[in-house]
């Protein structure tokens, strides 16, 4: 009897619970997305790259290594020299190895520069392999295979032809008009920056950048040839000067071919010191055939006299990464729990001030028998309605934002919003809020207690 009057005492008066449901209904979506974000963008961050035993790349930072090779954020500071790659590719251990080169675009996409091996030993979310939509892998300098989210922005097809740009980013001054590519297939959806991505052969990145420097080189061959007839003209007259420089070039001459056999010698005799090659990549990725190589091979890469190189296992940096956003993730969780507390808070004033115009009402439930706990009871049920209710309205503007932004997030950000029933936090979550709206409620109930007393120990008149 009490849960039926106190339900429509609630429906009557409608416009201040609306107001009421509605603060606790975006309060309690705002804590259930912050939730489901914080919780989703960790799970896609860890999902990215699976079964890679190390990432190595130039020294740097950990984190900063990570995030350019394979969450293509920032860039490398420097490169990794290929004859260092194929030297440690071979050492004892190594079950495969994934080439990386980044540093071209395509219309704001990432253009990555590997071999067959990344198509074949690449893995994501749960170890799970690349697969293809449609087309199949590379076969030569002149093919292209696109991300899913690439294919499906821009409209392509299989056999379309087009021209990767030189820099990351939107803008570019500089095309690779002379060198298109052709596409070869589309990745099927990954849910990871694999879908942002195109994937060329390494030696489609090499004659795209050699092709890119032969003009210039020119040039600058004919200035300097431009340069030495000028300089001859000048002292042509001048013999003697003339023999002498002469003479000194004849000794730099010797001394260069000295310097040039030396060099020769060294990348004959140690193939991990090979410096100066003018092919490099910009990271690669490790497998072995054993987890006890990982922690040998990654001391002797950090330990590399040919070049300073940098290895990571990927999964370690991860966490380290999610330690340092962790005080991001609880100042969000903290500014929305402030926002459900100001919710309830305000339901609490919409009880209290309608609590004296409430005063006749609860007299004449007095006079018709009810006790001063019964008047309790109605109105800390009031109180649970309107939370309950609230939190209900709440969990279904939570779905629909989900649904809502599920596309624009993992478009933009990377992030798989998981659309699936309430986690156990969650609901906990819920069960706290709950509570704690019956806890304000006891407030309005205990001072209506109090006045019902009252009202109810007056001589009537």
């Amino acid at each position: 009897m009490l849960i039926k009057l106190a339900w429509k005492s609630t429906l009557n008066r409608k416009a201040s619970v609306a107001l009421t449901l509605v603060t606790i209904a975006i309060s309690v979506m705002l804590l259930l997305s912050v939730e489901r974000v914080r919780q989703d963008a960790k799970s896609s961050f860890a999902n990215t790259i699976s079964g890679t035993d190390l990432i190595v790349g130039a020294r740097t930072g950990d984190i900063q290594l990570l995030l350019s090779s394979v969450f293509r954020i920032g860039h490398a500071n420097n490169a990794v020299q290929w004859q260092s790659y194929e030297y440690i590719k071979a050492q004892r251990g190594v079950a495969w190895s994934i080439p990386i080169s980044l540093g071209d675009s395509h219309k704001g996409f990432a253009v990555l520069g590997t071999d067959a091996s990344y198509f074949s030993h690449y893995q994501y979310a749960k170890k799970q392999h690349l697969t293809f939509a449609a087309g199949r892998p590379f076969h030569n300098g002149q093919e292209v295979v696109l991300g899913a989210m690439v294919a499906k922005k821009l409209g392509y097809q299989l056999g379309q032809k087009i021209v990767i740009s030189h820099g990351m980013g939107n803008t570019s001054f500089h095309h690779h008009d002379d060198n298109p590519l052709v596409i070869s297939g589309i990745l099927a959806a990954t849910g990871t920056p694999v879908d942002k991505t195109l994937h060329v052969p390494l030696s489609a990145i090499e004659s795209m950048h050699s092709s890119g420097h032969s003009k210039p080189s020119r040039m600058v061959a004919r200035k300097q040839d431009a340069t030495n007839h000028e300089h001859e003209h000048e002292h042509e007259h001048e013999h003697e000067h003339e023999h002498e420089h002469e003479h000194e070039h004849e000794h730099e001459h010797e001394h260069d071919s000295k310097n040039n056999s030396a060099l020769l010698h060294n990348l004959d005799s140690k193939p991990g010191d090979l410096i100066g090659s003018t092919k490099q990549i910009t990271a690669f990725l490790l497998g072995f055939e054993s987890p006890l190589y990982t922690l040998q091979v990654r001391r002797n890469i950090n330990q590399y006299k040919g070049e300073p190189l940098l290895a990571i296992m990927p999964g370690v940096t991860l966490r380290e990464l999610w330690e340092m956003l962790d005080i991001v993730e609880k100042i969000l969780l903290l500014i929305t729990l402030a926002v459900v507390l100001i919710s309830l808070l305000g339901m609490l004033t919409s009880l209290l001030a309608t609590l004296n115009q409430r005063r006749r009402e609860l007299a004449i439930l007095r006079s018709v028998g009810a006790r001063p706990w019964h008047i309790f009871t109605l109105l800390i049920s009031e109180a649970i309605f309107i939370t309950v209710l609230g939190c209900a309205f709440g969990v279904a503007l939570f779905y629909t934002l989900l649904i809502a932004a599920q596309s624009s997030l993992q478009s933009q950000f990377g992030v798989v919003l998981s659309i699936s029933a309430l986690s156990t936090y969650e609901l906990t979550l819920l069960s706290v809020i709950i509570g704690a709206g019956t806890l304000i409620g006891a407030i309005p109930a205990a001072r209506a207690y109090f006045y019902s007393l009252a009202d109810g120990m007056q001589i009537k008149t």
